[in-house]
């Protein structure tokens, strides 16, 4: 499924496709399956991106971020909603409250709780959606790459 910046998404579940879209690229890749893309308040599509650790070596190019990155400058992000596959790590809720990004949609939070409570009670608004084939190719990563996920994750 190919999607363009500047193409309009209605609902939070069309939203949650990009970021789903982009973690299948990223485990397709070799990479760990996390997508996200930030959208603006009518719903098109500033940016999208998956996780790059383990394709550029680099620890700090979570989903999220590589998202947050390809989706440019914005002047605000007060409005803008970051739809994301899994609840973002503590690293992606500082730049959630770093930038103020107003909407939070999580794919999944039942295989990895990252900071979304922390992100809501300082003013985004957080909607789980928690995608049934989501969770389940995540439980299915990380049961089978533990190491890996637990060096993404930061836990020894």
């Amino acid at each position: 499924m190919e999607f363009k910046v500047g193409q309009i998404f209605a609902t939070d579940e069309e939203k949650l496709q990009v970021a789903i879209a982009e973690a299948h690229l990223g485990l397709a890749e070799g990479g760990i399956p996390i997508g996200a893309a930030l959208f603006d308040e009518e719903g098109r599509l500033l940016g999208s991106g998956h996780n790059l650790r383990v394709q550029e070596g680099d620890a700090s190019m979570h989903g999220e971020t590589s998202a947050f990155r390809n989706a440019g400058r914005q002047k605000s992000y007060r409005k803008v909603t970051l739809a994301t596959s899994l609840s973002p790590c503590w690293y992606c809720s500082g730049l959630i409250r770093q930038f103020g990004i107003g909407r939070v949609l999580v794919g999944d939070d039942k295989n990895f709780m990252g900071g979304q409570d922390w992100v809501a009670e300082h003013g985004a608004e957080v909607h789980v959606l928690n995608d049934p084939g989501l969770v389940e190719l995540m439980r299915e990563f990380i049961e089978a790459n533990p190491t890996l996920w637990n060096e993404d994750i930061g836990e020894e």
